[in-house]
């Protein structure tokens, strides 16, 4: 099995700043609000769909040590766990 070359943290602070500066412009479309977004934070490639495995495994099937950050498109997590999923604007 490989792993990214990067540590969780850098994970996360690569993944939020992809988003927000090139990529939630050109996914947060009303077809995609719900949908899981899958991206590698190394190449900036991303992919949407329906489930977090099959997004990730998408992106893992280009490079096996892809370093995923994913995210729920116009909510502030991919899932909640006894509360409940905010809207972003």
């Amino acid at each position: 099995m490989s792993y990214p070359k990067v540590n969780d943290e850098e994970i996360t602070r690569r993944g939020k700043e992809l988003y927000e500066k090139s990529i939630r412009t050109q996914v947060e479309t009303p077809e995609n609000i719900g949908k899981i977004i899958s991206i590698n934070v190394e190449t900036g490639e991303y992919e949407i769909g329906d489930d977090l495995v099959v997004t990730s495994l998408r992106l893992r099937a280009k490079q096996a040590d892809a370093a995923v950050w994913a995210e729920k498109i116009g909510f502030n997590a991919v899932y909640a766990v006894g509360g409940t999923l905010v809207r972003t604007a």
